[in-house]
């Protein structure tokens, strides 16, 4: 039995659990085909997660996190999950990354977004959404760089997932700032908890416009309803997708033969290779 961890946790919607097990089977074999111990399934909760008593550290010792055991047991803490030192996969944001993560994980690929309106290859972007409407609908640019209809979204309430986000709320920071604007131009920000509640919370009109990475749009025009009372305003420009990542402590080997296996199944949806 592996003591390694592995999770698929950004887009693992209750209603497309079976999919997502489905495509950890996927890299589980492909990973063990190339000696890897990988667990049979992904943790989903803080009580999947081996304990590490004493609490988490980093290469020099430092305490950077609790022990998961002590942990709400049916709750999934993203970021405890990212640094538990037994982490052989997961997907993380690149806000994270650009805020501290990355000293304390490594990048073993990144997944592709060629299946969404939105995104191309390993690149992404956000569908800005407010209440049908309420402004003309607008298509993803096809070259990939941002539209932002301003005099729309001025004044607007802007609600967003975490201000961690690079898709919720950082990407369209760097955006709305090219344009000589700051999150500023909205009247009031709130925090949603995740992007299904930012549309939720625009349908529902307890908040004018959200930004939603393209996956995740896809995933509510399937799965809420809420979807149906709102439509796409705007987008942001494309960047860097979710990474594939793992512990700092990985030995080489296993990294090595882990994007080996990424690019086997490159020519599944999904799935490409680092660099």
């Amino acid at each position: 039995m592996s003591e390694l961890v592995a999770a698929l946790p950004m887009y693992d919607w209750p209603e497309v659990h079976d999919e997502v097990d489905a495509q950890w089977v996927r890299l589980r074999d492909a990973f063990r085909q190339r000696g890897i111990n990988a667990p049979e399934t992904i943790v989903r909760r803080n009580g999947d997660l081996p304990p590490v008593p004493g609490g988490i550290h980093d290469t020099n010792g430092k305490l950077i996190a609790p022990d998961p055991a002590t942990l709400p047991p049916d709750e999934l803490d993203y970021h405890k999950l990212w640094l538990h030192p037994a982490l052989l996969f997961a997907q993380t944001c690149w806000g994270p990354m650009e805020l501290g993560l990355s000293k304390h994980v490594q990048v073993v690929g990144q997944p592709s977004y060629d299946a969404y309106e939105g995104g191309q290859g390993e690149l992404y972007s956000s569908a800005l959404v407010m209440r049908t409407g309420e402004g003309p609908e607008a298509r993803s640019p096809a070259d990939g760089k941002a539209f932002l209809p301003l005099d729309l979204i001025r004044g607007k309430r802007f609600t967003f997932n975490s201000l961690d986000s690079m898709s919720g709320t950082i990407g369209l920071t760097r955006d709305l700032e090219a344009q000589g604007e700051s999150l500023d131009i909205f009247a009031s920000r709130s925090q949603s908890g995740g992007h299904r509640g930012s549309i939720v919370a625009v349908a529902e009109g307890k908040a004018d416009i959200a930004a939603i990475d393209c996956e995740s749009w896809a995933l509510a025009q399937r799965f809420e309803p809420a979807a149906r009372k709102v439509a796409i305003v705007g987008w942001t420009a494309r960047r860097k997708g979710l990474p594939f990542i793992t512990a700092r402590t990985t030995p080489e080997k296993t990294v090595l033969a882990m994007r080996e296996a990424l690019a086997g199944l490159a020519e599944q949806p999904r799935i490409q290779r680092v660099g």
